[in-house]
């Protein structure tokens, strides 16, 4: 579905279209939910649920504007010394 007049529609934007959504998809709704295993969350009152998805949303954009690829591989670079994050923030 597109919002995209029909003069608009032709096959080579629909493509762009899809592959911007699975670009967003893959890139960050995948991690949330493979790497930092959210759909197990038990955080469900109030606004705790959106305040986490908000807090991983920033952790996975600052490690993508430091350069990491791989955000699993991130964290556990993080696991195993406290330090490398606060170093990252500038704190």
């Amino acid at each position: 579905m597109t919002s995209c007049p029909p003069e608009a529609a032709d096959p080579s934007r629909i493509g762009e279209l899809a592959r911007g959504h699975w670009g967003i998809e893959n890139q960050l709704h995948w991690v949330r939910d493979v790497v930092y295993d959210e759909d197990r969350s038990q955080i469900r009152t109030g606004r705790g649920a959106q305040a986490m998805a908000g807090l991983r949303n920033f952790s996975i954009s600052c490690l993508r504007l430091a350069g990491w690829t791989n955000i699993a591989r991130a964290l556990r670079r993080f696991a195993s010394d406290w330090h490398y994050p606060l170093n990252l923030l500038g704190i």
